[in-house]
Order: structure tokens, then C-alpha cells, then sequence
């Protein structure tokens, strides 16, 4: 009998290199101006970062799973971790030709000039020398390590460090770079020049002498620690989570080390010296350039202040219909509301919930909370409609990654002025993004939805393209509410029958309309499933997207991050065509569109197609019931299938290719089409 064989899944930890390629393209487009381009290479290096600090950090962990486990599992993390970092140091040599051959030149072409130490005129290094003394001085800590005793280094996670060598071979100098201190970018002064710019570590590179002045230096050079950023608190079984996360998070800065970044020029036998006071493998040891940490290049100052060396501002189109409406419950209890962000103003929700504060009818606001902004509008709202005497329900998702100390100080605050405040459950997370406002009309108490694909956060809003509705649906409004009921514990299950929540019915009910597509394909019927998501993943589902691709089920993909699936495969996926857009906004926004046998069925919301999304978190998905509005998340979805200028192509080779334009075709950059469309949809 033969064996059923394996579907081919690529992995997820792989083929997120190649998304972030294309963050990396984008910092060698021209289309793209040059502060925008700084700013993808800052992308690329703090995505980087997080993925050695989380998914790299997990495969190290799975080494210490017993090989028989891992064996039966098929892990390979040691053969993976290898891969990953072959594929790394290609991306990071392609980083240093873009900045080095790309970026500088062109900032020496706007008379912007980013000097090194070695390069200081007279003016220059006396300024540097006062700087260094005044500013920054107070805040190093140098260290002189005798390498024949036996020690130990401690570095912290991710801060720099310069690694000094001495012409006394058995000793060696540690220096901290100040950045939180003192930032990572000075405006030299003292030389005529009022555009040139160095970094923090060249003013500190400068002083080296000064600061080991007992020690005749040889070389400095810069080093960087990553350390795991898991909490791994699933192994901790008593107490409160939030509390067990907040106790946690120390973690953060002494977990088990992931990668040193190290100058390439530094010798061979001084990265050997720095390997063994870390107790590093050689597979933690990541050569590179001569600087670290180019995230701080999302502040990288303009001292020209040219308007064209930066994306020109789009103003925030107005709401044909809430920016002029004065009582935003009479208006959707008219008709649907979709809202898009960053095209509209994320205003639009908060002027909503400051309705709702200021209604003396409004009696309970409920609230999902993933990532809790800074001291904001909407945190300040929900603290005013406490004083205003509402009943106040705050999920706060006290596992948000990075997040978890401001989404805990934030519901503790919400719990001191009498919020009902609920925490994570252990094993599972509350993703979705949905805000249910009660309130009573005449007899009845209505319920208000809002829905959407992002966070309740007006700083992403900004920069992440994401979609919501607001709506009075009972049936809709109805079955969020039930959902509420069950994050506040007085329900098991929602027993819903319109939205998608997972992990009560989500995953059945793309299985059962995955399978409609496949009847309907193979009883000759047109059979067509079009789906935009962050990230593919999912094992059942994947399976089910090549079973459809076999019975000739059309399958058009966008997908901007990572996807397993593997498009374009004869036999298997030939009927799977899958692009990804990186451009000047993060795409985020999640559609689902099935054919259905002409009677299409439309879903968005916050699930990806992951086992995570579907499986172990609360996601909400919703169709999309209003005519009018489903046509308008049909049109931009189609506006970004069409886009023939950031659109990549994914499939087997993962080449990252553009799509290419025909003869005379138009060319099409999606987010600038859809801010087009929105303005005149809008103006009418």
C-alpha cells in the first residue's frame, strides 16, 4: 500500500527572507526618494532584528528538543538555521552595496555629507572632542578585560558596543555606544558646513585613546548582541497571566543570545576571543559592516529640509458621509460605513466612541485592545466614558509581542477608574479588532459593531493600510456581542452563523467554502477564490488550495509577507497565481472573496490564513452585507491585483520579480491608485 505523501510546504522561517528581500528592494528603488529609501533600509534591518530575537531564537530552543522528538517531527533546526544564515549574509552584502554605493553618493549629491572619525577636519575633531566631554562622556562605561583570568561578558540586548584591542595581546577594551542617551546621529558643527552629519560612534571612536589612555590601541571595532525575545510563558502554569508576562519581562534583556553582529574587519583572533567570553557558537557569530543597528535610521535627520528627498503628504481624504455627519448612530443605523486607513483619518473611530462617551443613552462600550497606544485619544475617551458613569469592558491582549508592559500598564489604569478589564487566556490570544457600543432606544437596547483589519492604534493608522465598517446589523451586531459575552466568561461558545470567529468556525467554514469551489469546478461552473492576507501558512488549508488548483478552481493570492504554499507547480498549484506588494504603506488589510456559483461571498477582518489565526486565537471575520460597500472593498482589492509597479511575483524560484507592463499598459502603484479612488468616490 503506498504511503500518502507529504504535501510540499515551504518553510515559513525561509521564505520570510524573501519578504524581507523586498523591503530591501525598496531601499534600491528609485522610484522611491531618498529618505524614503533610508527608511526601507531601517525597516529591513529592525524586521531582521525581531525575526533573530523570535523565530530564530525558537529554532535554537527546538535544539534542545530530545533528536529522537525531533526526528519523528521532521525538525531540522540546525539544517535550517544554516540556511537562514547563508541567505542572511547574502542580503546583508547587498545591504552594504545599497548604503555604501547608493545611499551615501546620493546624499553627497544633496549636500549632505555622513563623515567618520577618520575623516574629521581640525574643526571637526576639536568639535567632536568637546561633544564627546559635555554630552556623552557621563554615559560610557568602558571596561578593561584581563583575558587570562577567567571571565565573563554581559552584553546587553541589542545596544552597541565597541570591542577595542590593545597592542597587549591578553587584554582587551569594552565600550558602550549611549545611544538611548544621547542618539545616534550628531550635527558636526565648526567646519562651515551646516549639512554634515556623523554617527555617535565616531564621535566616541574618536576618543578611544582618551578613554583607554593606559593602553596603546590597535583597532576598534563595533559589535552587537541579540538575545531571545520569547517569554515562554506557557511553561508557567499559576498566577495571573498578565502578571506572569509583566514579571516576565526581564527576559527581554538577559535571554539566551541569537547573533553577534560583528565588524568584518575585525581579526580572526579577536572574534574568537569575544566568541568564547559570550559562550557563542560559531553559528551565532554574523559578520558585517563597519556600523549596527540601522533602525536608528528611521531618525536620521534631513538638515536641508528638501521636501523632495521625502514621500510627499497625501491630506486624509474626508468621509463623503461620517465627516459631515453630527450623530454618527443615526447615520449607520442608515447605512453600512467603511472606512480605510491611512487614505481617511483614524479620527473617524474616535469621534465615534466620543459620541458614544458624550450619549446619555449609550449604557456599555466593549473593546479588543491588541496593541494599546501611548497616552491617546481613544485611551482617554475610554477613561472619560468611565467617569461618565458607562460600563466599560477593555479586552486587553496582554501577550502582544513587544507590546505586553504598555498593554498591562494600560489595563491596570482602565481596572483603577472601574473599567471591567480582561486579560489573555493562557494557550490563546484575542487578535481580532472589534468595538460593540450598547445603547438604548426607546425600549430596545441597540447594538453598534465596528469591525476591522487593524489596530486600535491612531500612530499604525497612519502607516498601515488596513479597512473597517461600522454597522447597525442585528444579526452582525448580535452575534458580536455573544462574542463579548464569551471573553467576559458568561458564554463557551459565540454560536455565531454570520461572522467567522476563530477558533470556534472559522477554519470549518473556509473549508466548506473552499470545497464549494471545488464542486462548483469540477460541475463546469466558473469557480474562483481571490484572497488578500499578511502571511500563508496553514498546512489543511494550503492542501485544500492545491486540491482546488487540480479541479481547476482559479485561485488569485496577495499575499505581503511569507507564504508555504508554492504557486505555479504543474500537477500541483498551476492554477495559483500569488504576488506581494511592499510599498510606501505596511499592507494589512485581510479580504476573502469566493465566487460561490455567481453569488459571491465577501469576508474581511483580522485572520490570516495561519494556524495561529485560525486556531488558537479569537479573530473575528464579518461579510460584508451592504451592497454598495462590498462593491468598494471588490474595487481597491482588484486596484491592488492589477498593480504593475510594487506588485511582486512569488513562486517557485522566489526571485521577488516585478510584474512586468505590456506594451502601452498603464502603469498601476496600487496605494496610489486607491488614494485616487477613494478621493473621487469620495467628492462626489
Amino acid at each position: 500500500m503506498q504511503e500518502p505523501q507529504e504535501i510540499p510546504l515551504r518553510h515559513r522561517d525561509l521564505n520570510w527572507l524573501s519578504f524581507n528581500a523586498r523591503v530591501l528592494q525598496e531601499a534600491e528603488d528609485k522610484l522611491n526618494p531618498l529618505y524614503e529609501r533610508i527608511r526601507f533600509l531601517a525597516i529591513f534591518s529592525s524586521n531582521l532584528d525581531e525575526y533573530f530575537r523570535v523565530r530564530v531564537a525558537q529554532l535554537r530552543q527546538m535544539k534542545r528538543v530530545e533528536k529522537s522528538i525531533r526526528k519523528k517531527l521532521a525538525l531540522k533546526p540546525t539544517k535550517t538555521t544554516k540556511e537562514i544564515l547563508e541567505e542572511v549574509k547574502r542580503q546583508q552584502h547587498k545591504f552594504g552595496e545599497i548604503y555604501q554605493k547608493q545611499i551615501l553618493p546620493e546624499l553627497a549629491k544633496n549636500d549632505i555629507l555622513l563623515i567618520d572619525a577618520e575623516h574629521f577636519n581640525t574643526a571637526q575633531n576639536e568639535f567632536a572632542s568637546n561633544y564627546f566631554q559635555q554630552k556623552v562622556k557621563s554615559h560610557i562605561k568602558p571596561e578593561v578585560i584581563d583575558l587570562e583570568e577567567e571571565n565573563e561578558l554581559f552584553l546587553q540586548n541589542a545596544e552597541l558596543y565597541f570591542v577595542v584591542s590593545f597592542t597587549d595581546k591578553e587584554k582587551l577594551g569594552i565600550v558602550n555606544i549611549p545611544v538611548d542617551a544621547c542618539g545616534r546621529f550628531v550635527n558636526l558643527e565648526g567646519d562651515g558646513e551646516d549639512n554634515s552629519i556623523t554617527y555617535l560612534d565616531e564621535i566616541i571612536r574618536s576618543q578611544v585613546s582618551s578613554i583607554f589612555k593606559d593602553h596603546k590601541i590597535e583597532g576598534v571595532y563595533e559589535i552587537k548582541l541579540s538575545r531571545d525575545a520569547e517569554l515562554y510563558i506557557e511553561d508557567i502554569y499559576e498566577g495571573v497571566l498578565a502578571e506572569k508576562i509583566y514579571d516576565s519581562l526581564a527576559q527581554r534583556t538577559d535571554g539566551q543570545p541569537t547573533r553577534l553582529l560583528y565588524d568584518a574587519e575585525m581579526p580572526n583572533f579577536l572574534h574568537k576571543k569575544i566568541r568564547k567570553l559570550l559562550k557563542l557558537g560559531k553559528i551565532d557569530m554574523m559578520p558585517g559592516g563597519k556600523y549596527h543597528n540601522f533602525n536608528d535610521f528611521f531618525s536620521f535627520p534631513d538638515p536641508t529640509n528638501n521636501p523632495d528627498l521625502h514621500y510627499k503628504k497625501l491630506p486624509a481624504i474626508e468621509h463623503k458621509v461620517l465627516s459631515g455627519s453630527k450623530n454618527y448612530f443615526e447615520t449607520i443605523s442608515e447605512k453600512d460605513q467603511a472606512v480605510h486607513f491611512p487614505y481617511m483619518s483614524f479620527a473617524y473611530v474616535e469621534n465615534f466612541l466620543e459620541q458614544a462617551v458624550k450619549d446619555k443613552d449609550v449604557t456599555a462600550i466593549k473593546i479588543s485592545l491588541y496593541r494599546v497606544a501611548d497616552e491617546s485619544r481613544l485611551t482617554s475617551l475610554l477613561l472619560k466614558a468611565l467617569e461618565n458613569g458607562k460600563q466599560v469592558t477593555v479586552f486587553v491582549e496582554a501577550k502582544a509581542r513587544f507590546d505586553e508592559e504598555n498593554n498591562i500598564i494600560w489595563g491596570r489604569k482602565f481596572e483603577e477608574k472601574g473599567a471591567n478589564v480582561i486579560y489573555s487566556y493562557p494557550k490563546i490570544k484575542v487578535h481580532s479588532k472589534i468595538m460593540l457600543v450598547q445603547r438604548m432606544e426607546g425600549d430596545d437596547l441597540v447594538n453598534y459593531s465596528y469591525i476591522g483589519t487593524g489596530n486600535f492604534n491612531s500612530e499604525t493608522s497612519e502607516i498601515y493600510c488596513d479597512h473597517a465598517i461600522f454597522t447597525s446589523n442585528k444579526q452582525i451586531a448580535k452575534e458580536l456581542s455573544r462574542l463579548f459575552k464569551v471573553l467576559e466568561g458568561e458564554l463557551i461558545i459565540p454560536r455565531e452563523k454570520n461572522l467567522l470567529i476563530s477558533p470556534f468556525s472559522t477554519r470549518q467554514e473556509f473549508i466548506k467554502l473552499i470545497y464549494n469551489e471545488i464542486d462548483n469546478a469540477r460541475e463546469g461552473k466558473k469557480a474562483k477564490i481571490t484572497a488578500k492576507m499578511n502571511s500563508l501558512e496553514d498546512p489543511e488549508i494550503i492542501e485544500l488550495l492545491y486540491k482546488a488548483s487540480n479541479a481547476g478552481v482559479e485561485i488569485r493570492l496577495l499575499v505581503r509577507g511569507f507564504t508555504c504554499l508554492t504557486p505555479g507547480i504543474k500537477g500541483l498549484s498551476e492554477n495559483i497565481y500569488i504576488t506581494s506588494i511592499v510599498d510606501r504603506y505596511l499592507e494589512h488589510g485581510r479580504i476573502y472573496i469566493f465566487e460561490n456559483g455567481g453569488d459571491e461571498k465577501i469576508y474581511y477582518g483580522s485572520a490570516d490564513w495561519m494556524t495561529r489565526n485560525l486556531s488558537r486565537r479569537i479573530e473575528v471575520l464579518s461579510p460584508i452585507l451592504d451592497k454598495d460597500v462590498a462593491q468598494e472593498f471588490k474595487e481597491i482589492l482588484e486596484i491592488q491585483l492589477n498593480d504593475n509597479v510594487k506588485a511582486r511575483i512569488q513562486d517557485a524560484d522566489e526571485k521577488n520579480e516585478y510584474v512586468k507592463r505590456t506594451n502601452g499598459e498603464q502603469p498601476v502603484r496600487s496605494q496610489y491608485e486607491i488614494y485616487n479612488y477613494l478621493k473621487e468616490k469620495h467628492s462626489k
